[in-house]
């Protein structure tokens, strides 16, 4: 059975090794029939080595030259050039597992637009990864979380042994359709990293499309390699968390929760950074 060609998308700042992986997975990958590659900003070193290997083959985009202008943004800039009418959004230092793509495609062919699939994220030990399946956002998860008290995520509960409903998956690694993407007008830029994943299936959830997870499809994601200090990584993560309570506050009194909660989410992760 064919399905639609998959346009793979891997944004990448200052990835390190584990980004010729990634390549080279989905290069060898047959379901993926175009990479396009952003780079936001890596050594020449780096840059130099990504040059070969798209030269090497003809389905190899880069994009390159536009500075660090943030994961959505940098993941809009590629959806804008891809051919496919599906796109796979997938970390620089994941790997894609043999067949994910032909499961994820078969979970959503029965759907209607928008729809979006993410799968299992696992570490080198084969344990499955935070993120991947969480339930919806809410203060109250979020202050936890950030506080060290896990509420949110699911990968501590039984797996599903087939696609399920998410309320939320993982922007590492995730396949939707280009109409979907653009029916929900792509990724918010306004978050620079962190938190766009959520918002995009916020979104979807709220036009009356579909998030699924599929246990059948899933990645190797080695996880901080990027040369990017944690602190700044960590205060993105926080100020994308507050854009996203802001933006979807309900009426005064929830924007004045907002706003008195917001420094203790921020306590909480400089704490656990400590």
């Amino acid at each position: 059975m064919s399905h639609p060609a998959v346009s793979a998308i891997v944004v990448s700042y200052q990835t390190g090794p584990r980004l010729k992986e990634c390549l080279y997975a989905l290069s060898a990958d047959p379901d993926v029939s175009e990479i396009i590659y952003v780079d936001n900003g890596n050594p020449e070193q780096m840059r130099a080595w990504v040059a070969r290997f798209a030269e090497a083959r003809s389905n190899v985009q880069v994009l390159s030259g536009h500075g660090n202008i943030g994961f959505g943004a940098g993941v809009n800039l590629g959806a804008e050039q891809a051919a496919g009418p599906h796109i796979l959004l997938i970390n620089p230092d994941a790997v894609l597992r043999w067949k994910s793509l032909a499961s994820m495609q078969a979970a959503a062919s029965t759907l209607s637009t928008p729809w979006i699939i993410g799968g299992k994220i696992f570490d080198i030990t084969g344990r499955e990864e935070r993120g991947g399946r969480r339930k919806a956002l809410t203060l109250w998860r979020a202050i936890t979380s950030a506080l060290g008290r896990n509420t949110w995520t699911l990968e501590q509960t039984p797996p599903p042994s087939k696609p399920v409903e998410m309320p939320v998956i993982s922007g590492a690694f995730f396949l939707t359709s280009r109409e979907s993407f653009d029916t929900l007008g792509g990724f918010d830029e306004g978050y620079f990293l962190h938190v766009e994943d959520v918002d995009l299936c916020r979104r979807c959830w709220a036009t009356g499309g579909r998030v699924l997870y599929d246990p059948g499809a899933a990645v190797l994601h080695y996880g901080s390699t990027s040369d990017a200090p944690s602190n700044i990584v960590q205060a993105h993560k926080a100020d994308s968390l507050a854009r996203y309570f802001r933006k979807f506050a309900n009426g005064a009194l929830d924007r004045l929760v907002v706003e008195l909660t917001i420094p203790f989410i921020r306590l909480g992760m400089w704490l656990a950074r400590r």
